[in-house]
Protein backbone atom coordinates (compact mmCIF):
# COMPACT_ATOMS: atom_id res chain seq x y z
CA UNK A 1 0.00 0.00 0.00
CA UNK A 2 1.16 3.32 -1.10
CA UNK A 3 0.90 7.05 0.51
CA UNK A 4 1.01 10.56 -1.63
CA UNK A 5 3.42 12.90 0.39
CA UNK A 6 1.42 14.86 2.80
CA UNK A 7 0.92 18.14 0.83
CA UNK A 8 2.88 21.41 2.54
CA UNK A 9 0.60 23.82 4.20
CA UNK A 10 0.21 26.99 2.34
CA UNK A 11 1.96 29.67 4.39
CA UNK A 12 4.97 26.80 4.75
CA UNK A 13 4.75 27.14 0.88
CA UNK A 14 4.56 30.53 1.11
CA UNK A 15 7.76 31.07 3.00
CA UNK A 16 9.24 28.24 1.15
CA UNK A 17 9.16 30.20 -2.27
CA UNK A 18 10.71 33.31 -0.58
CA UNK A 19 13.14 31.54 1.14
CA UNK A 20 14.32 29.77 -2.52
CA UNK A 21 14.00 32.92 -4.69
CA UNK A 22 16.15 34.99 -2.31
CA UNK A 23 18.97 31.93 -2.26
CA UNK A 24 18.34 31.64 -6.16
CA UNK A 25 18.74 35.72 -6.66
CA UNK A 26 21.73 35.87 -4.05
CA UNK A 27 20.09 37.95 -1.85
CA UNK A 28 20.60 34.90 0.39
CA UNK A 29 24.20 34.04 -0.24
CA UNK A 30 26.08 30.59 0.47
CA UNK A 31 27.18 30.37 3.42
CA UNK A 32 24.50 32.61 4.75
CA UNK A 33 23.29 31.82 8.38
CA UNK A 34 19.23 31.25 8.24
CA UNK A 35 17.90 32.36 11.59
CA UNK A 36 14.66 30.80 12.13
CA UNK A 37 13.28 33.82 14.71
CA UNK A 38 14.81 36.51 11.91
CA UNK A 39 13.17 34.95 8.90
CA UNK A 40 9.67 34.40 10.84
CA UNK A 41 9.74 37.52 11.96
CA UNK A 42 10.47 38.75 7.86
CA UNK A 43 7.26 36.80 6.55
CA UNK A 44 4.86 38.18 9.55
CA UNK A 45 4.37 34.17 10.66
CA UNK A 46 5.71 32.06 13.41
CA UNK A 47 8.79 30.05 13.72
CA UNK A 48 6.77 26.89 12.77
CA UNK A 49 6.16 26.96 8.87
CA UNK A 50 9.95 28.75 8.75
CA UNK A 51 11.26 25.50 10.26
CA UNK A 52 9.23 23.64 7.78
CA UNK A 53 10.35 25.25 5.06
CA UNK A 54 14.06 25.09 5.82
CA UNK A 55 13.40 20.92 6.21
CA UNK A 56 11.83 20.62 2.89
CA UNK A 57 14.70 22.99 1.41
CA UNK A 58 17.39 20.97 3.08
CA UNK A 59 15.51 17.96 1.68
CA UNK A 60 16.35 19.65 -1.92
CA UNK A 61 19.65 20.78 -1.16
CA UNK A 62 19.24 24.27 -0.84
CA UNK A 63 19.99 24.48 2.37
CA UNK A 64 22.32 22.87 4.94
CA UNK A 65 20.82 21.96 8.62
CA UNK A 66 23.66 21.21 11.46
CA UNK A 67 23.23 20.56 14.74
CA UNK A 68 25.61 23.16 15.87
CA UNK A 69 25.22 25.70 13.48
CA UNK A 70 21.83 25.63 12.57
CA UNK A 71 20.43 26.07 8.76
CA UNK A 72 22.74 27.47 6.16
CA UNK A 73 22.59 28.52 2.33
CA UNK A 74 24.86 25.68 0.97
CA UNK A 75 28.06 26.88 -0.44
CA UNK A 76 28.53 25.99 -3.85
CA UNK A 77 31.77 24.71 -5.07
CA UNK A 78 33.54 23.31 -8.40
CA UNK A 79 33.06 19.76 -6.80
CA UNK A 80 29.08 20.07 -5.35
CA UNK A 81 28.90 21.66 -9.06
CA UNK A 82 30.71 18.83 -10.86
CA UNK A 83 28.60 15.78 -8.63
CA UNK A 84 24.98 17.42 -9.53
CA UNK A 85 26.22 17.94 -13.07
CA UNK A 86 27.87 14.50 -13.40
CA UNK A 87 24.26 12.69 -12.09
CA UNK A 88 22.55 14.71 -15.34
CA UNK A 89 25.22 14.08 -17.51
CA UNK A 90 24.75 10.05 -17.45
CA UNK A 91 20.96 10.20 -16.59
CA UNK A 92 19.37 13.34 -18.88
CA UNK A 93 20.36 12.52 -22.15
CA UNK A 94 19.55 9.00 -22.05
CA UNK A 95 15.72 10.35 -20.29
CA UNK A 96 15.46 12.56 -23.35
CA UNK A 97 16.35 10.41 -25.57
CA UNK A 98 13.20 7.95 -24.63
CA UNK A 99 10.94 10.55 -24.56
CA UNK A 100 11.74 11.24 -27.77
CA UNK A 101 11.35 8.37 -29.16
CA UNK A 102 7.79 7.95 -27.27
CA UNK A 103 6.60 10.94 -29.39
CA UNK A 104 5.25 12.76 -26.46
CA UNK A 105 4.18 15.93 -26.31
CA UNK A 106 7.13 18.74 -25.62
CA UNK A 107 4.83 22.22 -25.57
CA UNK A 108 6.19 22.35 -21.43
CA UNK A 109 9.52 22.90 -22.89
CA UNK A 110 8.35 25.62 -25.37
CA UNK A 111 6.82 27.19 -22.75
CA UNK A 112 9.40 27.12 -19.78
CA UNK A 113 11.89 28.33 -23.12
CA UNK A 114 9.50 31.49 -23.57
CA UNK A 115 9.29 32.06 -19.46
CA UNK A 116 13.11 32.25 -19.29
CA UNK A 117 13.40 34.50 -22.02
CA UNK A 118 10.65 36.96 -20.75
CA UNK A 119 12.10 36.25 -16.97
CA UNK A 120 12.95 39.44 -14.90
CA UNK A 121 15.46 38.10 -12.38
CA UNK A 122 18.46 35.12 -11.93
CA UNK A 123 15.98 32.84 -9.85
CA UNK A 124 12.95 33.41 -12.95
CA UNK A 125 15.40 32.87 -15.72
CA UNK A 126 17.28 29.60 -13.64
CA UNK A 127 13.42 27.84 -12.52
CA UNK A 128 12.31 28.29 -16.16
CA UNK A 129 15.34 26.84 -17.48
CA UNK A 130 14.86 23.95 -15.13
CA UNK A 131 11.57 23.82 -15.88
CA UNK A 132 12.83 23.22 -19.66
CA UNK A 133 14.83 20.59 -18.86
CA UNK A 134 12.18 18.81 -16.91
CA UNK A 135 9.73 19.09 -19.44
CA UNK A 136 11.93 17.17 -21.45
CA UNK A 137 13.08 14.30 -19.20
CA UNK A 138 9.95 13.96 -17.05
CA UNK A 139 7.82 12.02 -19.89
CA UNK A 140 10.96 9.40 -20.57
CA UNK A 141 8.56 6.52 -19.27
CA UNK A 142 10.27 5.57 -16.37
CA UNK A 143 8.97 7.38 -13.18
CA UNK A 144 12.03 6.55 -11.25
CA UNK A 145 14.60 8.12 -13.73
CA UNK A 146 12.32 11.18 -13.68
CA UNK A 147 12.50 11.54 -9.68
CA UNK A 148 16.02 10.69 -9.55
CA UNK A 149 16.91 14.08 -11.90
CA UNK A 150 14.11 15.58 -9.82
CA UNK A 151 15.86 15.65 -6.56
CA UNK A 152 19.10 17.40 -8.27
CA UNK A 153 17.03 20.13 -9.67
CA UNK A 154 16.95 22.57 -7.29
CA UNK A 155 20.77 22.49 -6.66
CA UNK A 156 21.31 22.71 -10.30
CA UNK A 157 19.28 25.74 -10.24
CA UNK A 158 21.52 26.63 -7.68
CA UNK A 159 25.04 26.02 -9.31
CA UNK A 160 23.49 28.14 -12.30
CA UNK A 161 22.63 31.24 -10.72
CA UNK A 162 25.93 31.03 -8.93
CA UNK A 163 28.12 30.82 -12.26
CA UNK A 164 26.02 33.63 -13.62
CA UNK A 165 27.03 36.04 -11.35
CA UNK A 166 30.89 35.13 -11.96
CA UNK A 167 29.96 34.76 -16.03
CA UNK A 168 26.21 35.58 -17.09
CA UNK A 169 26.08 33.35 -20.27
CA UNK A 170 22.52 32.78 -20.16
CA UNK A 171 21.77 33.52 -23.57
CA UNK A 172 24.51 30.92 -24.89
CA UNK A 173 22.47 28.51 -22.68
CA UNK A 174 18.93 29.45 -23.98
CA UNK A 175 20.56 28.92 -27.46
CA UNK A 176 21.60 25.65 -27.02
CA UNK A 177 18.15 24.94 -25.37
CA UNK A 178 16.48 26.25 -28.71
CA UNK A 179 18.38 23.68 -30.75
CA UNK A 180 18.02 20.99 -28.47
CA UNK A 181 14.22 21.64 -28.74
CA UNK A 182 14.36 21.95 -32.50
CA UNK A 183 15.95 18.18 -32.31
CA UNK A 184 13.74 16.66 -30.23
CA UNK A 185 10.83 18.32 -31.82
CA UNK A 186 12.54 17.17 -35.29
CA UNK A 187 12.10 12.91 -33.71
CA UNK A 188 15.74 12.88 -34.20
CA UNK A 189 16.28 11.13 -30.42
CA UNK A 190 20.20 10.64 -30.98
CA UNK A 191 21.17 14.29 -31.94
CA UNK A 192 18.93 15.61 -29.13
CA UNK A 193 20.62 13.33 -26.96
CA UNK A 194 23.95 14.74 -27.87
CA UNK A 195 23.14 18.48 -27.79
CA UNK A 196 21.75 18.09 -24.17
CA UNK A 197 25.23 16.09 -23.21
CA UNK A 198 27.08 18.68 -24.89
CA UNK A 199 24.95 21.64 -23.07
CA UNK A 200 25.34 20.19 -19.44
CA UNK A 201 28.96 19.49 -19.87
CA UNK A 202 29.88 22.47 -21.86
CA UNK A 203 28.26 24.48 -18.58
CA UNK A 204 29.88 23.17 -15.84
CA UNK A 205 33.63 23.34 -17.56
CA UNK A 206 33.22 26.67 -18.79
CA UNK A 207 31.74 27.76 -15.03
CA UNK A 208 34.14 25.58 -13.20
CA UNK A 209 37.40 24.78 -15.07
CA UNK A 210 39.72 21.77 -14.18
CA UNK A 211 42.68 23.57 -11.30
CA UNK A 212 45.00 23.57 -14.10
CA UNK A 213 43.09 25.48 -16.37
CA UNK A 214 43.10 28.34 -13.79
CA UNK A 215 39.80 27.38 -11.76
CA UNK A 216 36.54 28.88 -11.69
CA UNK A 217 32.96 28.31 -10.48
CA UNK A 218 29.80 27.10 -11.63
Amino acid sequence: MTFAPAPIPSRTQYVLEAIKHAILTARLRPGQALVETELAAQFGVSKTPVREALKTLAGTGLVVMSQYKGATVRLVDATMAREVYDVRLLLEPEALRRSVNRKVSLEAAQEALERADSALDKADRSLANRDFHRALYLPCGNPLLARMLDEVRDQAALVSTVAWSAVPSWEREAAEHREILRLALADDAEAAAGALHHHIASFVRRAFPDDEDGGGAA
